[in-house]
């Protein structure tokens, strides 16, 4: 064999041998399987549980806790219908307590949320909820005389369904001691700054400022704690157009404001409406200035 051939040989018995190793001791070097990359486990989003609050209250021995409450669609204070029977139930054994301790009161805590919108005449819902609950807490025989009504924000609340479970606390107290004093002090209060809309020529609309609101509540509270106080609404107009037309545009405003304070809780029985049309000015018509201090309708007590 000759030298050359044996160098052949000698590479190819080398190429085997090395194919040999690789394909039984190597083949695995590059060829590792691939780690999975890790998946996050997906986690489903966590509906928080919806916010509920009894109707409870309690005085010594006397208490009375059911979970059912008065419920209100989110940004209204429409009581929703129907009542479970539990709440009925404890309206009258509430009813029975407070005419039998009439030295007693029932204080309505209405909550509200602060990204709810506020469509009332009251300075915020949770005191337009409690104001709601008082008129049915009224209409079935307790004395307004004998409810407080609040507001209170509550942001931690969570609805169910668009619908707040209960947004109402309850707390039973003795009759403050100065009652009649804050009663006068408030009357005395609406007299000197009674509440006063404005309208544009024509026209019969009410947009409540944050102070006008807070008015509201104030004349509200009376009426409910003095038995013969009534609101009296007057229409005032400019002396724009004919005498009688005024006298009756003002009668329409007058009314308007009347079914605006009714839509808001205040019965019509506590309101008294009537027009002055052009006739009692509080500023010059001669100028449009003059004219829209005018054209006012002013809501004040008896």
């Amino acid at each position: 064999m000759t030298k050359t051939t044996t160098n052949v040989l000698l590479m190819l018995i080398t190429i085997l041998a090395g194919i040999y190793f690789y394909v039984n001791y190597c083949s695995s070097c590059g060829s590792h399987d691939k780690e999975e990359p890790v998946k996050e486990a997906v986690t489903a989003p966590v509906t928080p549980e919806a916010t509920s609050y009894p109707f409870a209250f309690s005085d010594g021995a006397y208490a009375y806790n059911e979970n059912d409450n008065y419920n209100f669609n989110m940004s209204s204070s429409s009581i929703l219908s129907p009542l479970s029977q539990k709440v009925t139930d404890g309206i009258v054994s509430l009813k029975t307590f407070l005419s039998e301790n009439t030295g007693k009161v029932i204080n309505v805590t209405g909550y509200y949320k602060s990204d709810e919108t506020n469509n009332t005449a009251y300075p915020n819902l949770g005191l337009a909820r409690a104001n709601a609950v008082k008129n049915h807490l009224a209409e079935n025989g307790i004395s307004s005389t004998q409810i407080n009504t609040m507001g209170k924000l509550m942001d931690e609340m969570i609805p169910k369904d668009n619908v707040y479970l209960g947004p109402i606390a309850y707390g039973l107290a003795d009759q403050a001691a100065d009652a009649e004093d804050e009663l006068k002090a408030l009357y005395e209060k609406i007299k000197a700054d009674p509440l006063v809309l404005y309208f544009d020529t024509a026209e019969a609309s009410i947009n409540l400022t944050a102070e006008q609101r807070q008015k509201v509540a104030d004349i509200s509270r009376y009426l409910d704690k003095v038995a013969d106080a009534k609101a009296v609404v007057t229409g005032h107009t400019d002396n724009t157009g004919k005498a009688s037309s005024n006298l009756r545009l003002g009668q329409n405003r007058a009314d308007f404001a009347k079914d605006y304070l009714m839509q808001n809780g205040i019965s019509a029985a506590k309101i008294n409406a009537t027009s002055k049309g052009q006739n009692e000015p509080i500023e010059t018509n001669a100028t449009e200035e003059g004219k829209a201090k005018n054209r006012r309708t002013v809501v004040t007590l008896n």
